[in-house]
């Protein structure tokens, strides 16, 4: 979220898609730490699969955004 807010206000398409690949890359160390918490038994596989589940959505959500602004550059050049 950090990310993507740091984007939008640096103000231009160009950096706040820039900041969001990096978000998304940032929901991607967020599986991998799921990982870790269930290997160190810190979560449960139910709190797993549910916390997996949501970053996967976060993930596709901040994909479909950064097509959006890809597709509005490309028809305003």
């Amino acid at each position: 979220m950090s990310n993507m807010a740091e984007g939008f206000e640096r103000g231009g398409d160009v950096e706040f898609r820039r900041f969001l690949l990096i978000s998304k890359g940032s929901a991607g160390q967020v599986r991998a730490q799921l990982y870790v918490a269930l290997d160190a038994g810190m979560i449960d596989k139910v709190q797993f699969d549910s916390l997996y589940k949501l970053s996967i959505d976060v993930a596709s959500l901040i994909a479909g955004l950064i097509r959006y602004l890809n597709k509005k550059a490309a028809s305003h050049p």
